[in-house]
């Protein structure tokens, strides 16, 4: 994935309003997309590592996230599972870079883009 496409999405993220006020979480409307969006962080914080990318830039991400939503502990534990589920769900599956781990990589920086932008656009203030 391309550096610009990178710089996209987590321009994405930091824009991405904290709608966490809008209405509780158990009503939220976008509940469901935060939540894969956390997950997808996890497959890409697994997988761009995998792929030789060093750092933790995608669970920064995940912390960002974090921050701007201040979510209440139930809320943040459901944050972070979804974060882990999306972790492992690669960790058994990929111990070396493959053409389909870098496709997988490709899909899940489109889905992360799509989720920020259509929650920035249809809850934002």
């Amino acid at each position: 994935m391309s550096r610009i496409a990178i710089a996209a999405f987590a321009l994405v993220m930091l824009g991405a309003p904290n709608v966490s006020a809008q209405a509780p979480a158990a009503v939220s409307p976008f509940e469901a997309q935060l939540m894969r969006l956390a997950e997808v962080l996890g497959s890409l914080h697994y997988l761009r590592n995998l792929c030789g990318e060093k750092g933790n830039q995608w669970r920064d991400e995940m912390e960002k996230l974090l921050a701007a939503e201040n979510p209440e502990p139930t809320r943040r534990a459901r944050f972070i599972a979804s974060f882990n589920r999306g972790y492992r769900s690669f960790d058994g599956i990929y111990v070396n870079c493959t053409a389909s781990a870098t496709e997988a990589i490709g899909r899940y920086m489109k889905e992360g883009e799509a989720l920020s932008r259509d929650i920035a656009s249809r809850f934002g203030n």
